[in-house]
């Protein structure tokens, strides 16, 4: 199970994914008490890849009446061959076995795709410091829960996996997302995929392989 800290962000990140302005700022509200502000702006910076720039925007906006706190210095290296690095690292760690897959469909998709998934998507964003990439899965699978992009939520729950966090705590963020979800059909469908994904447990056949 995740601790307190770590499940406010997962019910603040469904909530800027599906909530309205009420939930929202009750949302941070409890975050503001039990987990560190750097943590909570992170969490919403990092909104913007799945939610766009006006939900993320809009969130931080709120954080800032909520909190009554000011961002602190940026000092994440705007340096695109450092993003490009760490990008590779840090997806690879995601995706495991799968990443030479990833890249492949995402190029057939369109070249510009993958380029800005490795450097902005992990590069610059998912690898930056102030949250620890397993909460920073945690919290992507309950923003993909609660909007309903099965591809990617299938990706990011063995993402969480692989970033070293137990199936208790992914079930969790999971349920985070799906309590906002409003589609019955798919809120079965998710928790038959995790079904699936944890009955295959490929993650730590891949751990116990050295892989």
């Amino acid at each position: 199970m995740s601790d307190d800290s770590t499940r406010a962000l997962l019910q603040l990140s469904a909530a800027v994914a599906a909530g309205g302005r009420s939930r929202r700022l009750e949302a941070m509200r409890v975050a503001a008490e039990v987990t560190p502000a750097r943590s909570v702006e992170e969490a919403l910076l990092q909104s913007y890849l799945f939610l766009g720039f006006p939900a993320a925007l809009t969130a931080l906006a709120e954080w800032r009446e909520v909190s009554r706190t000011r961002p602190a210095a940026e000092t994440d290296p705007a340096d695109l061959a450092i993003w490009g690095q760490r990008g590779k690292r840090v997806c690879r760690t995601v995706y495991g076995r799968a990443y030479e897959k990833l890249r492949g469909n995402v190029r057939r998709v369109h070249p510009a795709m993958d380029e800005w998934m490795v450097h902005e998507g992990y590069g610059k964003v998912l690898a930056r410091e102030g949250l620890d990439l397993g909460t920073r899965e945690l919290c992507i699978v309950a923003i993909l829960a609660a909007t309903g992009w099965e591809p990617q939520l299938h990706s990011h729950l063995r993402g969480a996996l692989h970033a070293g966090c137990e199936p208790a705590a992914v079930d969790e963020a999971l349920e985070a997302g799906l309590a906002l979800a409003e589609d019955e059909e798919w809120r079965t469908g998710a928790r038959s995929l995790w079904g699936r994904v944890r009955e295959r447990d490929p993650v730590r056949s891949e751990r116990r392989r050295g892989t």
